[in-house]
């Protein structure tokens, strides 16, 4: 799987990117037909600490899924886009199996 990783508003380190990408790479564990995934780490402009947002976009055979989620860390924001992101793809996959 294709894993790109845009940042907006800032300039990540290496450090964030690793953490992207194992995260990420997890999700070709629940369905094989992923073809590529695109994230987007960006910082929201207000004032409120939970300023951090992750987008992620997967691209699968025949549809494509999309996440976003919001928190005050990177990670935190990243953590809860692979799971939702988890959750659809399972039930991508029963629906296909039917």
């Amino acid at each position: 799987m294709k894993i790109s990783i845009t940042t907006v508003r800032f300039k990540s380190d290496s450090k964030l990117d690793d953490f992207v990408q194992e995260k990420v790479e997890k999700l070709s564990g629940f369905y094989d037909g992923i073809i590529a995934s695109e994230v987007t780490l960006k910082l929201d402009n207000n004032d409120k600490q939970e300023n951090k947002v992750a987008e992620i976009k997967l691209n699968i055979r025949g549809n494509d899924l999309f996440a976003k989620k919001q928190s005050k860390t990177f990670e935190e924001a990243v953590d809860l886009s692979v799971e939702a992101i988890r959750k659809q793809l399972t039930r991508y996959k029963e629906k296909i199996r039917l």
